[in-house]
């Protein structure tokens, strides 16, 4: 490039003194238009099939159908050297799948390669470089270099993990969810939590989530909603969108406030195909807002069953031990019998010689056998069904009176009887589901 320019100094040379002479000192005078026609044509002669040059983009400005900006570099004593692009609307339109395909988007502070022709327009006596091709590969390679070398500096400073190490409360119902109000990616988001039926509690903070100010944005919501007491999970949301704009994520003050939330945080941004630093270091990352939603519910549900599973253990073990006292009861009766019957025996065979000694102990022993009888009554009493429901259980049977002790008792479409305290209800099993416990045995 400098070569280039050395060149045109000394062709600028070369074709002025080529002109007719006029000026006082024998240098020929141009009129500034003269002037401006002399530039282009030696740019056009030096940079006849175009350049390319890189630098970041700064000042975007956006006049229908065309685009303004500039490219912004340092020299070597770290001054700022700038050049002027223009990107009229046909060349745009030119390009726009070639930055589609790639997922870019020009915007402030995006590095870029790019490939025009150089003009000198002398109605603002401006030199202009008239963009007419990108390289993608250039800005990607750089956004990833970027994205590369914060994860390591995450990793090494070990705020990489830190989140995934807080405690996630079982029941996550209060959220704390930052985004663009009105945008698809909240909309996708709330609509799955409504049609769970589930009880969360949203609480939202509107940001914005692309352009220069969402990374503050977006760092201070999560921020705030981490030092409130009133929230379980952090859910970060947007939906998809450019490479340019979704790189808001791999912002460092995003990342780092992610990494310091004393609560879990949830990310669901983008597409399928998206994964940003902010996915990197959060509790936990989802594909999109809506598989964000979902992961949720299924936390809670999770919840919910094991609980179910629990009361229906308990349940089931109480029928057991129900049937177990019965039994045991059975048994002590007929025992009772047997020693009953046993005791007349002997009473009869030694009637004739210890008739006295019967009518001694004959009080005595009717009042151990009663006094047994009555702790039997208690025991028997304690385990009535009766005074059982009292204590708030219930019974359930099948319509011919068999107790349902487990789901394979009974089938879908089957009528049941659930006794309780001060009466019964009926039913119709409508779905079956078998505990985690039960799985695992």
């Amino acid at each position: 490039m400098s070569d280039d320019l050395d060149d045109l100094d000394g062709d600028l040379d070369d074709v002025f003194a080529d002109e007719d002479i006029d000026g006082p000192d024998g240098v020929r005078t141009f009129s500034i238009a003269e002037l401006a026609e002399e530039i282009n044509e030696v740019l056009a002669d030096h940079f006849d099939e175009g350049l390319w040059v890189w630098g970041e983009v700064s000042g975007m400005n956006f006049k229908n159908p065309h685009t303004y900006f500039t490219l912004v570099d340092a020299d070597s004593r770290g001054r700022k050297v700038q050049v002027s692009v223009n990107l009229w609307g046909t060349e745009l339109n030119k390009l726009r799948p070639t930055l589609m395909k790639s997922g870019l988007e020009l915007a402030n502070g995006l590095k870029i390669r790019i490939f025009g022709n150089l003009d000198y327009y002398g109605g603002f006596g401006k030199l202009s470089l008239i963009m007419r091709g990108i390289d993608p590969n250039y800005t990607l390679g750089d956004i990833a270099l970027q994205r590369e070398e914060l994860i390591r500096k995450l990793k090494q400073t070990g705020a990489y993990g830190r989140n995934r190490e807080v405690d996630l409360n079982p029941v996550p119902l209060r959220l704390g969810l930052v985004g663009s109000k009105d945008t698809a990616g909240i909309t996708d988001f709330r609509k799955q939590i409504e049609e769970s039926g589930i009880g969360f509690d949203i609480k939202l903070a509107n940001v914005t989530v692309q352009g220069d100010t969402a990374p503050a944005a977006i760092s201070s919501a999560i921020r705030a909603f981490g030092r409130r007491d009133d929230i379980d999970v952090i859910v970060v949301v947007r939906g998809g969108g450019s490479k340019t704009d979704l790189s808001t994520f791999d912002d460092e003050a995003i990342a780092m406030a992610i990494a310091d939330s004393p609560l879990p945080v949830f990310t669901g941004i983008g597409h399928d195909v998206d994964f940003h630093v902010a996915d990197e270091v959060a509790f936990a990352h989802y594909k999109t807002p809506t598989a964000c939603a979902v992961a949720l519910i299924e936390y809670v549900e999770s919840y919910v069953d094991a609980v179910e599973g629990a009361w229906s253990d308990i349940a089931s073990r109480a029928g057991q031990l129900l049937d177990e006292s019965g039994h045991t009861l059975s048994k002590v009766a007929r025992e009772i019998a047997v020693h009953t019957r046993t005791a007349v025996d002997r009473a009869d065979e030694r009637l004739g010689d210890r008739v006295d000694r019967l009518r001694r102990r004959a009080p005595q022993l009717l009042a151990e056998r009663t006094l047994a009888i009555d702790n039997l009554e208690k025991r028997v009493g304690l385990l009535d069904p009766v005074n059982v429901l009292a204590r708030g259980w219930s019974i359930t049977r099948t319509t011919d009176g068999r107790v349902v002790r487990s789901v394979d008792d009974v089938k879908v479409g089957d009528e049941i009887v659930t006794t309780l305290r001060d009466g019964s209800t009926s039913a119709t099993v409508v779905d079956k589901r078998t505990s985690p416990t039960d799985e695992s045995s």
